[in-house]
Parts: C-alpha cells; sequence; structure tokens
C-alpha cells in the first residue's frame, strides 16, 4: 500500500506541549494511564447483558415471543457494549498496564464472532495513522452505495443516502460477522500487511472457527431449544445485530463524518501538510460531552478527539484529559470541533451525508 507521511514541522509546538500536560495530569494525579476499577466493573456490565440473555435462551425455557425479542435486544446492546467499552480500550493496549490483560479482554471480541488480527489492521493501523485519507482509512473503504469522501466518486444514487444509510448501517455488523473479515483479510494480504502466507491461513482458520462458534450459540442452540417457530427466532436474531449496528455505526461515524471534518489528500510525495496531531484535529468531533450516561455506554467515543490523539490512554480518563485538550488547542489557534448533544451530531452526520451525496 501507499505510504504517507506527515510534516514533523507544523504544529510539533502544539503536539509537545500537549503531552508534556497530559503526562504531568498522570503523574500529578498519580494514577495510570491504563484502565481502573471502572473498566472492570463496565466490562462486567457489558458481558453479562450479552451473554446472559443468550444462556437464557439456550435453556429453553423461554416460550414467549415478546420475552425472546427483549432477550436478543439486551444482548444487542451488550454486544455493542463489550464493542465500545471492552475490546475496544483491550487492542488498543489501554485497558490494563498488562499485556496478558489486554490480551484476555480482547479475545472478547471473539464472542461476537469477529477477528482481533483483522481488527487491530483496520482499526489501530489503518484507521488511525490515516484517518480521513481515502484510500488509505480504511473506514471510508465502504460499499459504493455509500460516499464518505469528496474525494470518492459521486454517482446519483449517493444523493439519498441520507436516507438509507441508517438502513446499511444497521446491517454492519451482520456483515462483520459473516463475510467482512474475509474479503478484508484478503485485501491486507494483497497490501502487505499480513506477512506471510502462514499468518493469513492462521488468522483466517482461527476466523473461520470463531464465527462458527459464534453462530453456534447465538442462533443455532436457541434455534433448537426454544419452543418457538424457527423463523421467530431468526428474526429475532437479525433485530439483535440490526440494533447493535445501527450504535456501532453511528458513533463511531459522527465521530469523523462531519461537516466540520478535513479529508485531506497527500501531495505528489506523500506528504501531508501537517503534523499527525494537527491531521487528528482537523479529522474528527467530539459530542455530547455532558451527556454521562452516553458517554459510560460507548466508552468515551464521544471525546473521539481525546481517543485519537492518545489511543493508548484508557477511556475511563477522556473527560478530564479533554480539558487539556481542548485548551492546548486554543491555545495555538487549532480547531476543537465538538456538537454539544447526541441530537445535534446526529443532525450534523445527516447533512454530511446529503452534502457528500450531492457534491
Amino acid at each position: 500500500m501507499n505510504t504517507y507521511k506527515f510534516s514533523n514541522h507544523t504544529g510539533i509546538n502544539f503536539t509537545k506541549e500537549l503531552k508534556e500536560s497530559v503526562n504531568q495530569y498522570f503523574a500529578k494525579k498519580n494514577i495510570s494511564k491504563s484502565g481502573d476499577h471502572r473498566i472492570v466493573i463496565k466490562s462486567a456490565v457489558m458481558l453479562s447483558m450479552f451473554l446472559v440473555p443468550l444462556i437464557i435462551l439456550n435453556t429453553g425455557l423461554i416460550a414467549s415471543v415478546p420475552l425472546l425479542f427483549v432477550l436478543y435486544l439486551i444482548s444487542g446492546l451488550g454486544m455493542a457494549g463489550i464493542g465500545m467499552s471492552v475490546m475496544h480500550d483491550a487492542l488498543h493496549g489501554s485497558f490494563s498496564n498488562k499485556k496478558s490483560i489486554n490480551k484476555l479482554m480482547g479475545w472478547s471480541i471473539y464472542l461476537i464472532g469477529a477477528s482481533p488480527t483483522v481488527w487491530k489492521i483496520q482499526h489501530n493501523v489503518l484507521h488511525h495513522t490515516y484517518t480521513n485519507i481515502d484510500e488509505a482509512d480504511d473506514d471510508l473503504n465502504v460499499p459504493g452505495v455509500l460516499r464518505f469522501s469528496p474525494d470518492q466518486n459521486r454517482y446519483w444514487v449517493h444523493k439519498f443516502q441520507f436516507v438509507y444509510a441508517w438502513v446499511l448501517y444497521s446491517l454492519m455488523t451482520l456483515i462483520w460477522v459473516t463475510t467482512r473479515d474475509f474479503t478484508r483479510l484478503h485485501r491486507y494480504s494483497k497490501l502487505g500487511l499480513v506477512k506471510s502466507s502462514k499468518e493469513y491461513n492462521r488468522i483466517l482458520m482461527s476466523a473461520i472457527f470463531w464465527k462458527v462458534f459464534y453462530f453456534s450459540y447465538a442462533l443455532a442452540l436457541p434455534l433448537v431449544m426454544v419452543p418457538l417457530a424457527w423463523w421467530i427466532i431468526v428474526v429475532a436474531f437479525f433485530c439483535m445485530h440490526f440494533i447493535t449496528g445501527m450504535i456501532l455505526s453511528v458513533i463511531f461515524q459522527m465521530g469523523h463524518i462531519m461537516p466540520s471534518s478535513d479529508f485531506p489528500q497527500p501531495d505528489e510525495n506523500g506528504l501531508i501538510g501537517q503534523n499527525w496531531s494537527i491531521h487528528q484535529l482537523a479529522t474528527t468531533c467530539n459530542f455530547a460531552p455532558k451527556n454521562k450516561l452516553l458517554s459510560w455506554y460507548i466508552g468515551g467515543l464521544n471525546y473521539q478527539i481525546e481517543h485519537h490523539l492518545m489511543p493508548h490512554v484508557c477511556h475511563v480518563h477522556y473527560k478530564e484529559i479533554s480539558k487539556i485538550v481542548k485548551q492546548t488547542a486554543e491555545k495555538y489557534g487549532i480547531p476543537y470541533h465538538t456538537k454539544s448533544t447526541l441530537t445535534a451530531a446526529l443532525r450534523s452526520h445527516t447533512d454530511m451525508l446529503y452534502h457528500l451525496g450531492r457534491v
């Protein structure tokens, strides 16, 4: 793949002062940048929300259609919670200061039928390094019926993406647990991001095993055990994924596909005309910073700026260090994009989808 470079000159003083200020904050508080008891409690809650309803379903004691849907929907909320609040920090190495614990909690992604190795390439390497750069940020690499960047081809159907995008968002995790790991693994191998055929085969076999395991306990066993029509169980299972896909897609897209976001392109030498920290501020947007319940549930991803600047810091610290980031950005005259409420962020994201469908 193409290798892009960021300027080592523009914004270097901002980066240096921000790093020093954040380090001083943790030193003064005498606390670790990793997670603490708060993420342990949250992990227990999210894993329980996901697993307990499925365990109940697999006992075969449920014969009520409304209760079937309620249990699957609760499990879907837990699945999204694991994705945002547990495995996300763990696979960034910020859940704990112990690698073994990060690895263990990162394995929670296996419970939802996905590959941690593929996810780390897509998210940690491509998205975090090359945020909003077309053909480099893999979060922009979506089906042709969606246009997330002004640098992508625009077709007539994109005029309506602000309407139909929400349906495609709801399908995200269904695609993820069926085909997406395989298509991305193949592409990453061709790009040289998977180093050998042995590694490729290891990742492939692991992905197949865990997807079979996931569908076995999340769908096949309920089909056997629950005394209801098979099609009702399948619909309930799909509803679980619809709510999970919608939550995850919307939360992550509102962090970057916004009217305030830049979509930089490298010059002919592959150089981005700003340093990496400035680039993250220019391409990222926070939302609903005062919504404590939302922030708790989505793993602090409403503080998307702080996460992108410091992915090695656990999300339980984002609220406090956001004050440092905002103050330092204002000192250097660097825009710090934020939307005050979830509703305002949703409206802005919709406006951006509309804009990208027409310009």
